[in-house]
This record gives structure tokens, C-alpha cells and sequence, in this order.
């Protein structure tokens, strides 16, 4: 891609802090760009140095305020397509709207799917992004995508803070539901430990009872890790670390990418037996949710790297292997 195309590297409005790291690691500026408020709300947009032949990549959360932060991406994405940049590429760290990947339920719509239209008819020649909630949203784009995972961050981060379990073989990795047993075993081998399933369904035997929990695992007496991608509300997490110490498992800590932590999030995890929660940084927190519970990994180097490796023409699966 580079042919000797300059590096712009942009800050969008939704994590500027997050950006300037990645620019720090890659030794660039970030652009001089201006993202304001027209007084009937309206977003405005202005490029005060030229990215005429540059290879631009915008960095943008599409977080909460999630329609806001999609169309600052959008509009920054017209911008430097208009000012004849020679590659467009939005950095997504975490993807709004991948939870509605699907139809649930009769005439839902599949918004995932239209952020991924909207993106490529804005213009935008590529993604990066990390840890969808479903892989398949790749398909739902008609530009490239590179996905990348927080998944190695947190098992180097593990195999040190719990360098003595892990010798002893006394961890396992737990999928909070059966959905995530794919994320949960890729973890695990990281880590080179089992795996354990926590298994919810609703019980037609007892009333007033909605829900009853089985693990599927060996949890007794060991200290488990529950790897999830989103937490939000975190009822999920919590209830299954929770499950997990009132059937046997001496400790318990989680980990999960991305940190959207609306509602009573903060309240759960606090009540929660989970000890330690670790998420990346693809989602800024506010003061109030850095508690002595929760720590912020960061995910900027990786982002770095694959944006070294795309406008250099290099493979990103290189950083997997």
C-alpha cells in the first residue's frame, strides 16, 4: 500500500487518548484535524494539513455515544476521501452495533450489517478491528478486514500475575456461556491449561426457579479465569463467577476486551466474587469505573503494529504466528 505514501495517523473524537498511543508507538503526529459542533448539532469536520497521496487511518471507537461516534467516523472518512488521500482505513478497536449480527426475532433488523455498508459506501477501503462478537460480521463487509484479539495481551498478563497456579496446573480458563467455548479453548491453550463451561438453562421442574447452572469442568479447588469479548451489563460474568465459587473454585478472576460497562455494570462487579476483572483499552473508562477491581490493559501496540504492517505491505497473520 505505502509505495512512499505518507502515514496519517487520526484521531477521532470517541478515544483520542487510545489513538495517541498508537501514533507514539509508530513515532508519528497525529494529524491536525478539528472535529466541532454546528449549533443545530450537527458534526463538522476540518483537516488543517494536507493527506493529499497519504494512507490515512482514523482511529475511532464507535462506543458510546455510538451514532455520534459512527457518523464523526463517517464524516472524517468523506473528508480525507474528498481530499484525494490515497487509502482510507478506520481503525474500529471496538465495533458498535456487532452484537446485531443476526435476526432474533421477526422483523429485527441486522445493524451490524449496515454499519459495514454504511463504512464502505462512506469511504472506506478497510477495517481494523478487534475481537467481534462473532467472527462471521467479517463477511459482512465488502472491503478488506483485519482482526485482531486481545486474547495474547491478557495471557501474558496471567502467566505473570498467576505465574504459581499456573506451575501447580491449578487454573482453568471458563467460558461464561456456551457461546464463548470457542474464545475460552483458544485461551486456554495459550495458557496451556483445561477448560470449563458454564452451562445456563431455564428449569421446567421448579417454580419461581427461571434459571439453574451446571459447570462442565473440574473447577474444584482451582482458581479459574472466565475470558469473555464484551462485557456490559456484566449480570453474565458475574453471576457465572458467582456459580463458580459456590461450587467449589477457590478464586476467580475475568477478563474481556472490551468494556462497555452501562447500567449497574459497576454495582455487579463490585458485589461480584470476581477479583480481578482485566480488559484492554479499546473503550475508554470514565474515573468512576477504574475501581480497585478493574484493570486497563493496552491494546495500542498491536493496533500499532498492524498499521505498520498494512501500509508496509506485510502480512498481518505474521503477528499470530
Amino acid at each position: 500500500m505505502s509505495r512512499g505514501n505518507s502515514l496519517k495517523i487520526i484521531a477521532g473524537n470517541a478515544h483520542p487518548e487510545f489513538a495517541g498511543k498508537v501514533a507514539s508507538e509508530l513515532g508519528v503526529p497525529l494529524a491536525d484535524v478539528k472535529s466541532f459542533k454546528f449549533s443545530d448539532g450537527e458534526t463538522g469536520v476540518r483537516f488543517n494539513e494536507s493527506v493529499r497521496g497519504s494512507d490515512v487511518f482514523i482511529i475511532q471507537p464507535t462506543c458510546s455515544p455510538t451514532n455520534e461516534n459512527i457518523m464523526n467516523l463517517l464524516i472524517m472518512a468523506d473528508a480525507v476521501k474528498r481530499a484525494s488521500a490515497h487509502y482510507v482505513n478506520a481503525v474500529i478497536p471496538y465495533f458498535g452495533y456487532c452484537r446485531q449480527d443476526r435476526k432474533a426475532k421477526p422483523r429485527e433488523p441486522i445493524t451490524a450489517k449496515l454499519v459495514a455498508n454504511l463504512l464502505a459506501h462512506g469511504g472506506v477501503d478497510r477495517v481494523i478491528t478487534a475481537d467481534l462478537h462473532a467472527g462471521q460480521i467479517q463477511g459482512f463487509f465488502d472491503i478488506p478486514v483485519d482482526h485482531l484479539t486481545a486474547m495474547n495481551l491478557f495471557a501474558e498478563y496471567f502467566k505473570g500475575f498467576l505465574a504459581d497456579d499456573l506451575k501447580a496446573g491449578n487454573v482453568v480458563v471458563v467460558s461464561p456461556d456456551t457461546g464463548g467455548v470457542a474464545r475460552a479453548r483458544k485461551f486456554a491453550v495459550k495458557l496451556n491449561v483445561d477448560i470449563a463451561i458454564v452451562d445456563k438453562r431455564r428449569s421446567h421442574d421448579v417454580a419461581n426457579q427461571s434459571e439453574v447452572m451446571d459447570i462442565v469442568g473440574n473447577i474444584k479447588g482451582r482458581t479459574a479465569i472466565l475470558v469473555d469479548d464484551i462485557i456490559d451489563t456484566a449480570g453474565t460474568i458475574c453471576h457465572a463467577a458467582d456459580g463458580l465459587i459456590e461450587r467449589g473454585c477457590k478464586r476467580v478472576f475475568a477478563c474481556a476486551t472490551h468494556a462497555v460497562l452501562s447500567g449497574n455494570a459497576m454495582d455487579n462487579i463490585g458485589k461480584s466474587a470476581i477479583e480481578r476483572l482485566v480488559f484492554s483499552d479499546t473503550i475508554p473508562l470514565t474515573e468512576e469505573k477504574r475501581t480497585g477491581k478493574v484493570l486497563q490493559l493496552s491494546i495500542a501496540p498491536a493496533f500499532a503494529e498492524a498499521i505498520k504492517r498494512v501500509h508496509e505491505e506485510e502480512p498481518i497473520s505474521a503477528m499470530f504466528e
